[in-house]
């Protein structure tokens, strides 16, 4: 990412950091669909900013780690 682009700053629960990574990590980009290629490339983005930003917090998690911020996630959703 370029530094002189203009930037957003999302806080983001651990949790959902674990799991979006864990997904992006696992994921096939190729598969997933997207209407316009810029929106596989702001995931690849996504989860270069989510490899730098977190470091091993999140990007060493366990699979027990993994597991329990999925529950934590998808606890009351509702949906």
């Amino acid at each position: 990412m370029e530094d002189d682009l203009p930037t957003v700053t999302v806080r983001l629960w651990r949790a959902d950091a674990i799991v979006l990574f864990d997904w992006l990590m696992s994921t096939d980009l190729d598969s997933v669909p997207v209407t316009h290629p810029a929106q596989k490339q702001a995931l690849v983005d996504l989860l270069s900013r989510l490899e730098w930003a977190a470091e091993a917090d999140v990007t060493g998690s366990t699979a027990e780690e993994i597991a329990a911020a999925q529950q934590e996630v998808a606890r009351d959703m509702g949906w």
